[in-house]
């Protein structure tokens, strides 16, 4: 038994050795001692000097450059300034040849439109006068009114339909068609 464990303690040790000369030699028949295996195995047996590319030449003097050529060092960076402002926009490239320059559009001048009707409408009453249309105010409260009628003091009721009527403010600007809301 001892003779056993004598035998595979040789093996645990011998094939780790092996292993390790194997590749220090793989090593150092690589070129330029890189310890990587060639990419190409046609070129593995090339000689070393062959695989070699010519070197360019480098001139470091023009890469070096005088002190006074660098600007100071101004960047502070626990100090906030204002962005720069951006750069003057250039003159479009064709305004030279008498091109005509594109302007925008004039904006329409004059009173600002009147404000939405903010009354709802919730329903029709046939009546033995006519029909009525019913409608809630932004206070909850109920108004009716026929065609033709003022409404709330603001508003001429103009037509009415099944599911919608058209108002317009008692001057005659800003007619809405104000559709049948259901509550």
């Amino acid at each position: 038994m001892t003779l056993k464990v004598s035998r595979q303690l040789l093996v645990l040790v011998a094939v780790p050795v092996v292993l390790a000369v194997v590749v220090l030699a793989r090593r150092s028949d690589s070129p330029a001692g890189t310890g990587a295996a060639p990419s190409n195995p046609i070129r593995a047996n090339t000689p070393a000097a062959a695989n070699t590319a010519p070197v360019a030449d480098v001139k470091l003097e023009l890469l070096r450059t005088a002190p006074s050529e660098l600007e100071p060092f101004t960047r502070n960076p626990f100090q906030f300034k204002p962005k720069a402002p951006p750069p003057a926009s250039r003159a479009p490239a064709n305004a030279g040849r008498g091109a005509p320059i594109v302007i925008a559009p004039p904006v329409p001048q004059g009173p600002p439109p009147p404000p939405p009707i903010t009354l709802k409408y919730i329903g029709v009453l046939d009546t033995a006068q006519g029909r009525v249309a019913v409608f809630r105010d932004s206070g909850g409260d109920i108004v009716n009114g026929k065609e033709g009628d003022i409404i709330d003091g603001r508003y001429r009721l103009l037509k009415i339909g099944v599911e919608s009527a058209d108002l317009a403010y008692v001057d005659g600007r800003g007619r809405q068609t104000i559709r049948l809301s259901g509550q």
